[in-house]
């Protein structure tokens, strides 16, 4: 292992923060959460101290997260519940989104999302449900360089953190675009999202930051292709 990063991979995904997402999940309410207290703010410290490491590794060959403060990037632990028929309180996750500006720009750049969840732990990223203007920017780009956008998610190390992209699509090709068109498939999402899931040992093991900067920077290509517009 590199002396550089000796000290910083000591920084791991403790398996008492899964714990108390597992906890959390059987017992969502504020009594229980306020008698945990001190659980929670264990695993916040633990998950925002993770994330900061993710946020210098990748500023190293992202200059757009450079300088970020992980709270800027990190969400909160209360569930917005005022439209929704899920009363429940607490998120039974963490996550954080990496990109340019922090979280409040997820609108406008694609990023990096890192998610800790026991059983459903995940890094991904790119663009979810960009706004109409971004959307027709992107789509434009794979018009006019579609085959540079398969030879991204086609790369041996794309392929072997996130396999293909996901997103929902449309059910017929955009309008202004032909059904037969070479790239029809991608121009048919509506998001371009890449994900990779982690299993709960490999997210709390030593090695889960490495694995984590691996698949950032597998990510970067795709990332600036949807930024460049």
């Amino acid at each position: 292992m590199c002396n550089k990063y000796a000290e910083e991979n000591m920084i791991q995904i403790q398996k008492t923060t899964l714990e108390f997402l597992a906890d959390l999940k059987r017992h969502n309410d504020r009594e229980w959460f306020l008698k945990n207290r001190k659980r929670y703010d264990d695993a916040r410290l633990n998950f925002e101290s993770f994330v900061q490491n993710i946020i210098n590794r990748t500023a190293e060959f992202d200059p757009d997260v450079r300088g970020l403060d992980v709270r800027s990037c990190t969400y909160r632990i209360y569930r917005d519940i005022r439209f929704s028929n899920d009363k429940t309180i607490y998120k039974t996750h963490m996550g954080a989104f990496i990109v340019r500006g922090g979280k409040k720009n997820g609108d406008k750049y694609a990023g990096y999302y890192f998610h800790v969840e026991p059983g459903n732990s995940m890094i991904a990223g790119g663009a979810y449900m960009p706004p109409k203007p971004w959307l027709s920017a992107i789509r434009d780009k794979i018009d006019e360089e579609g085959e540079k956008l398969n030879e991204i998610i086609s790369r041996e190390d794309f392929v072997a953190c996130f396999i293909k992209l996901e997103g929902d699509k449309l059910k017929t090709a955009p309008k202004g675009y032909p059904k037969d068109h070479p790239y029809i498939e991608l121009l048919r999402l509506k998001s371009f999202l890449a994900a990779g899931s982690i299993s709960d040992a490999a997210v709390t093991s030593r090695h889960c930051l490495n694995y984590v900067i691996d698949a950032c920077r597998a990510m970067k290509p795709f990332n600036d292709f949807l930024n460049d517009y």
